[in-house]
């Protein structure tokens, strides 16, 4: 009985690790002026239900960069 007492517990916790959670993702962009200067700056929030591995995977999928007509810029996120 002590045994399958344990092992109940043991599969409820596994199941409980591998739950979907809201996970953040907060990105900024970066961008470099002509001259050199950078800038930083806020670039959206998003939420992924998700494990937190698929939701890493996700938010740095969001991450980009390129030039523009205000110069070129990096696209950072990170839950």
């Amino acid at each position: 009985m002590k045994r399958v007492v344990v092992a109940v517990v043991a599969l409820s916790g596994l199941a409980l690790a591998s739950c979907k959670k809201d996970y953040t993702c907060e990105c900024r962009m970066i961008r470099t002026d002509d001259d050199g200067s950078t800038v930083t700056s806020s670039d959206g929030t998003y939420t992924f239900k998700d494990s937190r591995a698929r939701a890493e995977d996700r938010c740095n999928d969001l991450e980009d960069s390129g030039t523009d007509i205000l110069g070129e810029y990096t696209r950072e996120c990170d839950i």
